[in-house]
Order: C-alpha cells, then structure tokens, then sequence
C-alpha cells in the first residue's frame, strides 16, 4: 500500500506520520529526511539540493523527484511506504503515479489532515522567547505567568518576525497543499479529508480508519 500525507504546516503531519508508521509498519519517507541523508552523503544529489536549501529556495521538482525514484526502488519501500511532504503539486504527483504504475502499484490513498487557518495560526504563532535565557513560551499552550516576563528569570520576552501572525499567515498560503494537487487525488478516487482539530489520539484513529 502506497500512501500519500497532505495537510499545511502545523496540521501535525509529522507526528502523525510517526504514529501510521508504527501502526501499520509502512516505511515512512519524509522529504526532508531524503534531503538531508543525501546532503549528509555527498551524493550528486545531494549537492544539487544544498545549492537551494542554502539560499532558502525550494528544491527544483528535477532534483526532488530524482530522489523520491531512488528512495522507493529501496528494498524497504517495495512493499509500500507512506509519503510525507511529496507530492507538494501536481508535477511530483505524476511522476509518483508513473514510477509506481511501472511496477503495477498506485497510491491507495491520500490523506488530507485539514486544519482552520485561525487554529493553524494559534499553533505556529504566539511563540515567545526570554532574550536573557532563551525560554520558549508559547500564549496558548505554555504561557508565561505574567505576560511578557520570563518565569525562569525575570526577562523579557519578544516574539520572532516569522511567528508574528501576520507572516505565518503568508506562509501558509505559500505552503498550503495547492488545490489542484488535492483535485487529481479526488478525481483519482483516494482522497480522504480527515479533521486535523481534533485530539491528537481521535486524528491517529480516523487516519487509520481511512487506511483500511
């Protein structure tokens, strides 16, 4: 079984990728983790991908996909493996559906983990840090006793640029799942929307229902 994860950042992908892995024993390929194995290792690759991620830029779909191909002719991943941060549009949809078409598989389904904007800019927002020490404090979740003064010694807290809210707003519309990329897997017949505020026990469980 091949399966693809969707959801913007902090729908809690990762986690949950985590948890589908141990569950079900599907190898899980994280974009990131290729990105940084081949970087690790030199590989042409590899140094192709650094010249970008370097300067902040996206990998060419070139250089992500060549990877991905190689990722999934692993013995590990002939049996299945879950997807986590690819496809990110439609071009890298294609080339997965061809490369796995070759050896008569498909993706069985892809999992769209959908969260409000307003509760994803709760998540990745309201982060704060004591300039003294250096304590993470976060408005919703872990917040500081008196606002805007650090519990561990007295100092000030500040708010970086890129959690301030208006900028994790733009940063989701860049980096949210593109909706073309969730029509070919509805057209497809695999896409499964999943409700991504919901505890993260109810999330696992609805993700694995949608699995079997």
């Amino acid at each position: 079984m091949y399966i693809v994860l969707l959801g913007p950042p902090g729908a809690g992908k990762g986690t949950q990728a985590q948890r589908i892995a141990a569950a079900t024993g599907l190898v899980h390929i994280s974009t990131g983790d290729m990105f940084r194995e081949h970087v690790r290792n030199n590989t042409e690759l590899g140094q192709l991908a650094s010249q970008y991620m370097s300067r902040g830029e996206l990998v060419p779909d070139e250089v992500t996909i060549k990877m991905l191909l190689e990722r999934i002719s692993r013995d590990d991943a002939k049996a299945g493996a879950m997807f986590d941060g690819f496809p990110r549009n439609v071009v890298q949809a294609k080339a997965l559906d061809e490369a796995l078409a070759a050896r008569g598989a498909k993706v069985d389904r892809a999992l769209l983990i959908t969260v409000s904007d307003e509760e994803l800019v709760a998540r990745l927002g309201g982060r704060w840090i004591c300039r003294n020490c250096g304590r993470l404090y976060h408005e919703r979740n872990d917040p500081p006793r008196q606002p805007g003064i650090c519990d561990a010694c007295g100092g000030e807290l500040y708010q970086r640029d890129d959690d301030r809210p208006e900028v994790v707003r733009a940063r989701l519309e860049k980096q949210k799942p593109p909706a073309d990329l969730i029509e070919h897997y509805r057209k497809a017949g695999v896409l499964r929307e999943i409700d991504g505020e919901r505890s993260l026990d109810e999330v696992t469980a609805a993700l694995l229902e949608a699995i079997r």
